[in-house]
């Protein structure tokens, strides 16, 4: 009995005492916030000029850098207190996030802002600016390394007349078909290709063709076109 009053004593003195709060410094507090902020400033300016989407969105690119401000100080907070760190854990879980993701690499910025916000507040500083310079390093080397072969849609309107010398130069141009739509002697001809070295000469020969009324081209990468 006595055993278990004083595991009971000692749990409640140390675990659910919501007043033992660890003290974290001015400093460290300042030198957290500040150390966040730079490493989300990195973050924005390698989003800014590594980004490849369609339209580029500044309000967007903000929030990585508060998402590291913001991420830092809870782990700050939760630190302190052990009780605090569980309810603000619980109070998080319940958080949804409901606006759609159309770049697949947005995700990685923002997995890259929470983490470099998790080890700054966890006062693990050289994990956050050696693990962010590596990030930004690689993202930004792969995002120079263009494909020789970029992908296209050539999107053609023609007559019936043209139908064969249309067949023969898609061929030629070793096109994948995507779609074919007729409508009242009008076919609409969509074809996936791949240019090497911006050669694009092959779209004047096509709207040079006698019943060809407009000829397309636009980039593709995969999801949506640019």
């Amino acid at each position: 009995m006595d055993g278990l009053i004083n595991f009971q004593d000692i749990f409640k003195k140390s675990v659910l005492n919501l007043e033992s709060f660890q003290t974290i410094s001015l400093l460290d507090t300042l030198l957290g916030l500040l150390i966040s902020f730079l490493i989300g400033m990195f973050i924005y300016y390698v989003y800014r000029v590594c980004f490849r989407g369609v339209v580029y969105s500044h309000n967007y690119n903000i929030t990585f850098v508060l998402m590291t401000i913001i991420t830092a100080l809870i782990i700050m907070t939760i630190s302190t207190n052990i009780v605090l760190s569980l309810g603000m854990v619980g109070a998080l879980s319940i958080v949804r996030f409901r606006t759609a993701v159309k770049d697949p690499m947005d995700i990685v910025y923002m997995f890259w802002s929470i983490s470099a916000g998790i080890a700054v507040g966890a006062k693990i500083y050289p994990i956050a600016i050696i693990g962010s310079l590596v990030v930004g390093a690689t993202i930004w080397w792969l995002s120079r390394r263009r494909d020789k072969t970029a992908p296209y849609l050539l999107i053609l309107h023609y007559e019936d007349m043209a139908e064969e010398e249309v067949k023969r130069q898609v061929r030629k141009i070793n096109a994948v078909l995507k779609s074919k739509t007729i409508r009242k002697g009008v076919t609409e001809l969509t074809v996936e290709m791949r240019i090497r070295d911006d050669n694009t000469a092959f779209v004047n020969e096509i709207s040079s063709i006698e019943g060809v009324r407009d000829v397309a081209l636009v980039s593709y990468n995969g999801e949506y076109a640019q």
